[in-house]
């Protein structure tokens, strides 16, 4: 083949907003598959704020990308060649083959997807990790009653948009915090969620307070922030807390401005007896046979709704993801390669 592996390598660790500069163009000749395994064209690449926490040596709950790495993350590819019985020529497969136009994968690490039931796309998005991660962490974790009054941050990405929706499938109140007036329109009007609050309202703490007269249940934490402390005061005895992201921090350097707040939490947890548990979705793996038949359904009910926002051109994956980290993205940030 007379095509080349264009590559996008982390060239530096960021330190506070990461930079075009922390990342390195290359090209490399095809790689060949070996036995069990199958050479990928990538179509679709998925950007998600966890790659944020990739780029740092910082102890976490996976390791980081090694400099010099192709910067990970997860793909929907075309079959070019296969040395595996149950792939072939021009399947298509989701895959985790990073930052590349290219990749040698195992094939017992793909799923193989069907165009015909799904957009191919939904693989990175409601049908995928956003969307489990959203289904495993309200139902296991936030338990949303009917009557319940559910809020959750980042309310119009991925996750946020299918928690909402959701509590609303099993009889909560929905409540969704978004930047901007045109994302909050898009929490109300396509998502169904009963309000939407623009975070960046000077009133924003007032009108949290004002959509929710009964208090809190369940909060669905994607952010931190300013966005936690209005949430915080309002939060009911007994109420659970998912944790699945802190994105206003992530680009932080330093200590955390202002004063000591833990011991105003620990109260608050003990005397409310909160629930606060932060998950990765993947050690709820035994539940994704439920979720890709629920959500399915779900979505062909119209029950379900999403938006994918997608980008042209795998050089355009830096300035996406600099911007994803930024909120500049209007859903689920997917770069699609020529």
């Amino acid at each position: 083949m007379s095509e080349q592996n264009l590559q996008i390598l982390l060239a530096s660790r960021p330190t506070g907003r990461p930079s075009r500069e922390n990342f390195k163009f290359v090209r490399t000749p095809l790689p060949a598959p070996g036995e069990g395994q199958v050479l990928l064209k990538i179509r679709y690449l998925s950007l998600d704020p966890y790659m944020r926490g990739r780029m740092s040596a910082a102890k976490s709950y996976a390791a980081a990308v090694e400099i010099g790495d192709v910067m990970e993350g997860g793909t929907v590819a075309e079959v070019l060649e296969s040395r595996h019985p149950d792939y072939k020529p021009r399947d298509m497969v989701l895959s985790h083959s990073g930052w590349q136009s290219h990749a040698v994968a195992d094939a017992k690490a793909l799923r193989k997807l069907n165009p015909d039931q799904a957009p191919v796309t939904t693989a990175l998005g409601v049908l995928g990790m956003p969307g489990f991660t959203a289904y495993a962490g309200l139902l296991t974790l936030g338990q949303p009653k009917s009557g319940e009054t559910v809020v959750v941050a980042a309310a119009s990405g991925p996750v946020g948009s299918a928690v909402g929706q959701i509590a609303k499938i099993k009889g909560a109140r929905a409540i969704g915090i978004a930047g901007g007036a045109e994302k909050c329109a898009l929490v109300r009007d396509e998502f169904g969620f009963d309000a939407a609050l623009d975070h960046h309202s000077p009133t924003f703490a007032e009108d949290l307070r004002a959509v929710c007269p009964n208090g809190i249940d369940v909060y669905f934490e994607n952010v931190g922030g300013k966005v936690w402390d209005a949430v915080f005061p309002l939060l009911n005895s007994f109420a659970r807390i998912p944790v699945c992201g802190l994105v206003a921090q992530y680009n932080a350097t330093g200590d955390f401005e202002g004063p000591d707040r833990l011991p105003v939490l620990m109260r608050d947890v003990l005397t409310k007896s909160l629930t606060i548990r932060g998950f990765i979705q993947r050690e709820f793996s035994d539940q994704r046979p439920a979720f890709y038949r629920d959500m399915a359904r779900w979505i062909a009910e119209g029950r379900v709704k999403y938006k994918e926002d997608i980008v042209e051109g795998l050089e355009n994956a830096p300035e996406a993801f600099i911007g994803l980290l930024e909120g500049r993205n209007f859903g689920k940030l997917i770069i699609e390669l020529a």
